[in-house]
């Protein structure tokens, strides 16, 4: 895994090899980067990728953040060989000494970026946590998931996490994933680049992965609709503007955004 902060500094955090528990074998280095200039500790913004993808998804929606004037942590992390459990334990060392360096820990994340942001609110959650974004997240699991998580070759490239993206969750994830008692906003989108999952699979209207229906949750404070696909939405100015004003502001800018009940 590799965490950047953007500050003026870096951090690096090593991964492990070995598939059985690569999260609790991580050996992580924290060399001390120093105060973060200015006149007092900025607000900062923790980014959580997807499955299958990497921190550098989520590099332009950093880059606007960091102009306005946010410290930035874009974490990688082994998505796709551990489980929801392991993946929050794993980040959450380099997360804590990062939210004790700014004023307040915000949060955004893309696809089962957001799960595992859960987990670790639940388990690991800093005393200064601000508002947190989630961008397609599969809150309440993926019937894609559901019709492959069977398959070797699925259990294979997206590994344990990706099993526990199915709609039907035991406690024992449930617990993990906690309540949603903190200020939430979700952005899902309503266009897909996979034909197959949104027509065979997905109820509509979806993004190809996920339906907008099952990315609500019960607890959020905001959530809007938004013309954009579930690979493109991170890098797609519209969501990017939504994504600030809710961390500036605790709502989006979307005409028809408003607080909505959703699964739990």
């Amino acid at each position: 895994m590799i965490g950047r902060l953007r500050d003026g500094h870096a951090s690096t955090i090593p991964g492990a090899d070995p598939p059985s528990n690569p999260c609790r074998e991580v050996t992580m280095r924290h060399p001390d980067p120093g105060p973060i200039p200015g006149a007092g500790p900025p607000e900062g913004v923790l980014f959580l990728h997807g499955i299958a993808r990497r921190a550098s998804s989520l590099a332009r929606m950093e880059r606007a953040f960091r102009a306005q004037g946010h410290a930035t942590l874009n974490l990688d992390y082994p998505a796709r060989t551990a489980a929801l459990a392991d993946l929050a334990a794993g980040i959450a060392p380099p997360v804590a000494a990062f939210a004790a360096r700014v004023r307040r820990l915000h949060v955004v994340t893309h696809s089962m970026g957001g799960l595992v942001a859960r987990a670790l609110l639940t388990r690991h959650r800093p005393d200064n946590l601000g508002r947190v974004v989630m961008l397609a997240p599969p809150n309440g699991g993926s019937e894609v998931a559901d019709r492959l998580h069977r398959l070797a070759a699925y259990r294979s490239f997206f590994g344990p996490a990706g099993a526990q993206l199915t709609t039907r969750r035991d406690a024992e994830l449930a617990a993990l994933l906690g309540p949603v008692d903190y200020p939430l906003g979700v952005i899902a989108g309503d266009r897909t680049l996979y034909p197959v999952e949104s027509w065979l699979m997905l109820p509509r209207p979806n993004d190809g992965r996920v339906s907008v229906d099952r990315t609500r949750v019960a607890g959020m404070s905001a959530h809007v609709t938004l013309h954009t696909t579930h690979g493109l939405m991170m890098w797609n100015p519209r969501v990017i503007g939504e994504a600030l004003h809710f961390v500036r502001n605790g709502r989006f800018l979307a005409p028809d955004a408003k607080p909505s009940e959703g699964r739990p």
